[in-house]
């Protein structure tokens, strides 16, 4: 089984690093100083669970010449989906399995509009993780896994093939009963934590643990539950309390990757998270002022990054 990762950033270098390191054949597409490293020196991951450098059976920045392959990841930010799919098409075979891993909740619908959605699966990973340094990925918190599954919650024998994979590169894996359930499920989490924590530049266990910031989280993942429902997911009736008691279990100094971008400067996932919700809000005629008011306030930022 020949696995691309599209992204080689905290969730395409770990999960990719470790698919590559169990001796399986894996490209990754990455660019500029990053690339270099990992062409030079192999791929090096710094994990809480046991570091380990691997090279990788090509790294590359030019997916055209790359061999077919049978599983991609698309590991890239979520404003870069719809782009990362339509480089895929030169790999594409019959039956290769195309699986999004960002944050967000409309990745697989993203990729479909671009290329046959019978390549497609749902899927959303669990890690924190980053860019240390060229060529160097860290990862310092949470047990890694991912959660896939097919689209139309049908069973298939490819869902297998794929577990296959995870399993022998040794991270946790979930075939979903309900992907879209889990993919929002993921998505209230991050949203919630992601556009507070940036406003408020606090870490996750302060925000938690403090009466007036603790309440804008639970509202913010309020408003996400509304829109969930209203586009038909079937989220539990409790999952709001779910994703608030979730929360209040990440380590306090603990901060989401969107609001690292944001602290930094640099372009985030902002329109992909409150923003997404805003604007279907707008569309389904349902009131959104928790997520507004932290879109608006940090729209000005996410602007001069972007500039």
């Amino acid at each position: 089984m020949h696995t691309i990762i599209i992204g080689v950033g905290g969730v395409g270098g770990y999960f990719g690093g470790k698919i590559s390191n169990s001796g399986q054949k894996v490209t990754l597409i990455a660019r500029g100083k990053h690339l270099e490293a990992i062409q030079k020196q192999g791929l090096q991951v710094k994990s809480i669970n046991g570091d380990f450098v691997t090279q990788p059976f090509c790294a590359t920045d030019t997916i055209d010449t790359v061999e077919k392959a049978d599983i991609v990841l698309i590991c890239t930010k979520s404003w870069q989906v719809a782009e990362a799919a339509k480089l895929i098409q030169p790999v594409l075979k019959e039956d290769t399995i195309i699986i999004p891993l960002q944050n967000g909740a409309d990745n697989a619908e993203k990729v479909c509009s671009v290329l046959d959605s019978k390549h497609v699966l749902g899927g959303l990973c669990k890690i924190y993780s980053k860019i240390e340094a060229p060529g160097i990925i860290s990862h310092f918190g949470h047990q890694p896994e991912v959660v896939f599954g097919e689209l139309d919650k049908s069973k298939t024998k490819r869902l297998q093939k794929v577990k296959e994979v995870f399993d022998k590169a040794g991270f946790n894996n979930t075939i979903s009963k309900d992907i879209e359930v889990d993919i929002w499920s993921k998505f209230m989490f991050i949203t919630t934590v992601s556009g507070l924590g940036a406003l408020t530049r606090a870490t996750i266990g302060e925000m938690y643990k403090s009466w007036e910031t603790h309440r804008i989280l639970e509202q913010t993942a309020t408003e996400i539950y509304k829109i969930g429902i209203a586009k038909g997911v079937s989220l539990p009736d409790d999952i709001v309390s779910r994703s608030m008691a979730f929360i209040g279990k990440q380590p306090y100094d603990a901060t989401a990757s969107m609001q690292r971008d944001i602290m930094e400067g640099r372009p985030s996932e902002l329109d992909n998270f409150n923003g997404f919700i805003v604007k279907q809000g707008a569309k389904l005629d349902i009131s959104t002022p928790a997520n507004t008011f932290i879109y608006s306030c940090l729209q000005v930022m996410e602007l001069k990054a972007r500039k």
